[in-house]
């Protein structure tokens, strides 16, 4: 396969950056595409020049580091799929193809495709856990837990934050980011203590950090590698009309 290249080049954080394109000859369909993004890095060096920065670290899909908009659509044409899970074979020969990082305030770029995130992490900080004594792992059945739970619960722990809801949404919302880690805990008797201080906390950083408000577009749920339903959204929204009510009564 032959492509053409629209790689997003930025040296820094400060700089101006700009689209360059690349010519990538003998790609093979069954490359994914971060090992077509390191046959160009090899071909950039080969040269002299400077290689394209960007993020990876599992490449199975479970990190979420592998941030990239490809043709202007989060992680690719592949619905369900991370970049690193991307083949080249959903692409045809002689195709030209956008790269860029995320678009969104809150995730500022770094160099080239590789984005600033730490903005999930400050919001998991402020809830995304359970305040619980540490020590021997408990018995699989002294806390019963409906399989309809179960299953929710663990539908809504896949998400692996990759950010890719964000860069889908147009009001660059990470609602459905924060709406899985609210619901997951949400589900479990483990999480039920500091539920209506966690969702407080967890949306009043998610505003700090300027990320957009949910106008239920949908396309976070379109874009999501992980397939995270929205519904999940609705269930986040429940919870802090719940506990702002609480408060307010207290």
């Amino acid at each position: 396969m032959k492509l053409t290249l629209h790689v997003w080049r930025q040296k820094s954080r400060t700089a101006a950056g700009q689209m360059v394109p690349y010519t990538l000859d003998g790609v093979s369909p069954d490359m994914s595409f971060l090992e077509m993004m390191d046959t160009l890095n090899e071909q950039l060096i080969r040269k002299g020049e400077e290689p394209v920065a960007f993020d990876h670290d599992c490449r199975e899909g479970i990190c979420g580091s592998c941030n990239m908009m490809i043709n202007g659509l989060a992680h690719g044409p592949e619905k369900g799929t991370t970049t690193c899970q991307l083949h080249m074979r959903s692409f045809a020969d002689g195709a030209e193809l956008y790269i860029e990082p995320w678009r969104a305030g809150p995730f500022p770029v770094v160099k080239d495709l590789v984005c600033d995130r730490s903005a999930f992490d400050r919001i998991i900080q402020k809830g995304g856990f359970v305040g619980v004594n540490t020590g021997g792992a408990p018995d699989g059945n002294s806390l019963p837990i409906a399989k309809k739970d179960q299953d929710r619960a663990m539908d809504a722990a896949a998400c692996i934050g990759c950010g890719a809801c964000v860069a889908a949404c147009p009001n660059a919302s990470a609602m459905l980011f924060l709406s899985a880690k609210v619901s997951h805990l949400a589900q479990l008797p483990q999480g039920q203590p500091e539920r209506n201080d966690r969702v407080r906390a967890m949306v009043a950083q998610h505003d700090r950090e300027g990320f957009g408000h949910c106008t239920n577009i949908n396309e976070c749920e379109a874009a999501c590698p992980k397939d995270i339903s929205v519904e999940h959204i609705a269930q986040l929204n429940r919870d802090f009309i719940a506990s702002t009510v609480s408060a307010v009564v207290k």
